[in-house]
């Protein structure tokens, strides 16, 4: 069984325990129900599940912190949407060219309050130890999640200069919205669900970390390349938000002078102001430049830096018919096409 496969074993049972929290008794509800009821690739719950699994939990203990990982994605994707001006999310509107900004984000706070739910009554079933342990981990993966996109929005909406950033800034947004919250803070909530300590926590980091760099270069790849309707979201949706790349910084790194002034032209003005032939000229630069060739590069680094700390911890873990799934799972994250 491979991870994917491992997914659709748990995926009705993580959304139907979801659907039992945020029912649709009012319009908020039902917003926020769209985005739940379009479902996704469920990674994250699938962390959850199969870490806290591969340690020796059961099912029915990791159940609401799966729930509560994959509720927090759609709250948070609806305000990412508003924030970004998205044109799609899992290949439908999304949620402010449905019902407007005002409307969605409001109703994402309907998922915000649901999850911290889930934790509280997690904390009445299993104990004040492992609960509080578990709302702590919750708290501060999301915490360091919030602050990465603050730094993201802040370079879209305020700094829009290519000059006053380096990939060190990229990786630190790689870092939290996507390392710690797509990839190791699952493994992590999984196991502390099995009552491991932290140093096994600190290990998941360390297996986590450069798969979950990688896994955000593939995206950006993918944003690039993928086509619209298996991808879910529309093409070439980093150029016209503005965001940080390694894609675009090689290539504005290698860019001549004029060439430089016209990409921070274009990455100055808002996505509803970009034009296509301004799109189009950047991914000409794109072209011209290899940027995709250069991040492919730097997948493969972060994706082979991740084989390596499989294999160094891989003894230690326990072996199961979990174990191997776990690895799959973990190469599949830089190893798509979605």
């Amino acid at each position: 069984m491979n991870f994917k496969e491992f997914i659709e074993q748990y995926r009705n049972k993580v959304y139907s325990t979801i659907c039992s929290y945020v029912k649709e008794e009012s319009d908020a509800d039902k917003i926020m129900r769209d985005y739940i009821d379009r479902q996704g690739s469920y990674r994250r719950p699938g962390l959850v599940m199969l870490s806290g699994l591969l340690f020796g939990a059961s099912e029915d203990e990791l159940l609401l912190p799966a729930a509560a990982e994959q509720l927090s994605e759609d709250w948070i994707l609806m305000q990412d949407d508003v924030e970004d001006d998205s044109e799609l999310r899992r290949g439908k509107p999304a949620a402010q060219k449905l019902y407007g900004w005002v409307h969605a984000f409001n109703a994402s706070n309907i998922g915000h309050m649901a999850m911290w739910r889930m934790l509280k009554d997690y904390m009445y079933k299993y104990g004040d130890e492992k609960g509080s342990r578990l709302f702590e981990k919750f708290y501060d993966m999301l915490k360091y999640t919030v602050d990465g996109q603050h730094i993201e929005n802040n370079f879209i909406h305020y700094t829009k200069n290519l000059s006053k950033v380096d990939e060190n800034f990229y990786y630190r947004i790689a870092d939290s919205k996507t390392c710690y919250y797509t990839v190791y803070g699952p493994m992590q909530i999984g196991a502390i669900v099995a009552n491991q300590k932290d140093d096994m926590l600190e290990i998941l980091k360390e297996i986590g970390k450069p798969a979950g760099i990688a896994f955000q270069i593939v995206d950006d790849i993918l944003d690039m390349t993928a086509d619209e309707k298996k991808f879910g979201k529309k093409r070439y949706g980093d150029l016209y938000e503005g965001k940080v790349t390694l894609i675009i910084l090689h290539t504005y790194n290698m860019a001549n002078d004029e060439e430089k002034r016209r990409i921070e032209e274009i990455y100055r003005k808002e996505r509803r102001d970009k034009t296509e032939d301004e799109i189009n000229f950047l991914i000409e630069m794109i072209e011209k430049y290899h940027g995709l060739d250069y991040a492919k590069e730097k997948a493969n680094e972060f994706g082979k830096q991740a084989t390596e700390m499989i294999e160094k911890y891989n003894p230690i873990l326990p072996n199961n018919e979990y174990k191997p799934i776990m690895l799959s799972a973990l190469e599949e994250l830089y190893v798509r096409d979605k």
